[in-house]
């Protein structure tokens, strides 16, 4: 996004463009010598801005700064001075908490879960109080993925700028607030109606400084055919009553536009609100002619219940799990709007096409892309730091389309192990406790999938908790073949299960995962049964030595990640691509 004044034209209009330009003033050319001073002054003002900038942005002159702002897992220091000067807010809030030092920006902007402000968004406010200008930020923080985008209404785009527009509004800063909502207007045709409610949220919450905003956003969802459970989940009540009412005055009848499902649906909806599983089959048993498939309840499910419950309700096995909803959604189509990976692969092992699209031509990852904020995908990508689950959710449903999980064995320490069990059962705790260790956001996703509660092997056979409350017995691995015991058995399955799940959705990391298991040292390590007392304990030890080591080294690089991060989102360079194994 190019630097602009509240007045100047921008020369990027893929975030914001001003829309303005100086050739159109009304006023008469200056006498030579007052222009020659206007340019002086104008040119002192530029110098200064430039040096506000640089007091802001240079990490050298932080020993200035009085204060600290806390937003993104990251404090950005600030000067009270500027902030008092320039936002009524900060000065009321740093006059009440004299002393101050650390300000959370969560807890002063609040947002009710409607808004999240983050960083790009902030340095955008924090800049402007320092320089007058909306100037720059990091490259792909307004910009989705999907190459084939203009970046004029896609999600990033949109909620830079509501996040933009809300910070201003609490921080009481006007000129910024008429300037993001003129922008918000010109782009609201090209937005999705789904992110229309976004904005719509966020303008009511502006309240009357944003009227003009909430007006026409109302106007959009009246004609929209977002039905009246969507609009209840996302805009206030007396917001979606005002809209059923104009939607009847337009003569809509439908029952989707114009009120709520049947009293059957419903009763199976309050059920899934309430994760009870066991009512929903109920009711449909009550029922004898209702489906799932009729109450849409798999889509209200995957969009609104948590990953537990939906996996409940896909387990029952009665809904289609590529039906549509009346908007010509399927399940998957819905998952990638919520951006949840284990429910997207929950639903790919079960079937789920990836292929299927939308009435407007758009299949499940194109979806994933046009909501995922470049700036983070190409962010986290060092082994050790854990992925963002947009970017799991594209890279699980392109692996989806390509159809090409990696055959055979896991690795050729698991082919070495044979049928003894016992060898199995180990290298499948080590491979999946490596798993953790190295990525954690792929392991636990495809654990959670297989209800695998954690490894036993990779923490040198302590006990733990699983998530019934009871106590699993660890393996002894000098039992023999015929003593092991069935709950021992069902944990080689589901360990089996989670490497196959890493596998399919997950190839890179199997791969690295394979090298690690297939290094003599640590090759050695998957045979601890068949080695003496004292070789065993050596061998442990050997282990928990590259435990150790694996892990300070992942931290010390997340540290250096989390710094180059700072730097390259309070700056205007450019985020490079970095050829790791899980880049693109």
């Amino acid at each position: 996004m190019a630097a602009i004044n509240a007045g100047e034209p921008s020369d990027n209009a893929s975030c914001v463009s001003s829309g303005e330009t100086m050739d159109d003033s009304p006023y008469a050319p200056l006498p030579p010598p007052l222009a020659a001073a206007a340019t002086g002054d104008v040119e002192a003002l530029r110098r200064l801005s430039e040096s506000m900038e640089t007091l802001l942005r240079s990490r050298d002159l932080d020993f200035c700064s009085d204060a600290k702002v806390a937003v993104g897992g990251r404090e950005i220091p600030v000067h009270r001075c500027v902030l008092i000067s320039r936002s009524p807010f900060f000065r009321a809030l740093f006059k009440a908490g004299e002393g101050v030092k650390v300000v959370d920006l969560r807890e002063v902007l609040g947002g009710g879960g409607v808004v999240e402000v983050g960083g790009e968004a902030f340095m955008g406010v924090l800049g402007y109080m320092y320089t007058g200008r909306v100037g720059q930020v990091s490259k792909g923080a307004c910009e989705c993925v999907d190459e084939g985008c203009a970046h004029i209404g896609c999600r990033p785009a949109v909620d830079f700028m509501v996040e933009v527009l809300f910070a201003s509004y609490v921080f009481q800063i006007p000129e910024l607030v008429v300037l993001f909502q003129r922008h918000l207007l010109d782009i609201l045709e090209k937005v999705a109606v789904d992110d229309v409610l976004v904005i719509l949220s966020v303008a009511n919450m502006c309240e009357k400084a944003c009227i003009r905003l909430l007006t026409k956003c109302i106007q959009i969802v009246v004609k929209s055919d977002l039905d009246i459970i969507s609009l209840e989940k996302a805009i206030p009540l007396e917001i979606v009553k005002k809209i059923m009412d104009m939607r009847l005055n337009l003569g809509f009848t439908t029952p989707e536009s114009v009120g709520y499902p049947d009293k059957h649906v419903k009763r199976v909806l309050r059920a899934l609100d309430s994760d009870d599983v066991e009512l929903v089959r109920m009711l449909l048993t009550e029922a004898q002619n209702a489906t799932l498939d009729d109450a849409y309840a798999l889509h209200y499910a995957v969009a609104y219940c948590d990953s537990k419950t939906t996996g409940e309700l896909l387990d029952i096995g009665l809904a289609d799990v590529n039906h549509r909803n009346p908007r010509g959604y399927t399940v998957l189509h819905v998952a990638a709007m919520r951006r949840d990976p284990k429910i997207i692969v929950s639903l790919l092992t079960k079937g789920a096409r990836p292929s299927d699209l939308t009435f407007d031509g758009r299949n499940a990852l194109h979806i994933s892309k046009r909501l995922t904020k470049a700036i983070d995908y190409y962010r986290c990508t060092e082994e050790g730091a854990v992925s963002p689950k947009d970017r799991l959710c594209i890279e699980i449903l392109e692996q989806a389309e390509r159809r090409d999980p990696l055959l055979g064995e896991a690795s050729v320490s698991l082919a070495k192990a044979g049928d003894d069990l016992r060898m199995k059962l180990l290298y499948l705790e080590n491979r999946v406790g490596l798993a953790k260790l190295l990525f954690p956001m792929e392991a636990k996703v495809a654990m959670d999938i297989a209800q695998v509660d954690g490894t036993l092997e990779f923490t040198l056979g302590v006990s733990s908790n699983n998530s019934t409350g009871k106590k699993r017995s660890t393996v002894d691995l000098n039992e023999a073949p015929f003593r092991i015991k069935e709950e021992h058995l069902a944990r080689i399955r589901a360990l089996s299960k989670t490497v196959e799940l890493g596998k399919r959705f997950f190839p890179r990391c199997s791969e690295v995962l394979n090298k690690i298991m297939d290094d003599d040292d640590l090759n050695e390590l998957a045979f601890l049964a068949n080695a003496t007392s004292e070789e065993r304990l050596l061998k442990r030890k050997r282990y928990m030595e590259l435990q150790d080591v694996l892990g300070k080294a992942f931290t010390k690089d997340k540290e250096e990640l989390d710094k180059s991060t700072a730097i390259s989102s309070s700056s205007s360079s450019t985020p490079r691509r970095r050829d790791t194994q899980h880049a693109c």
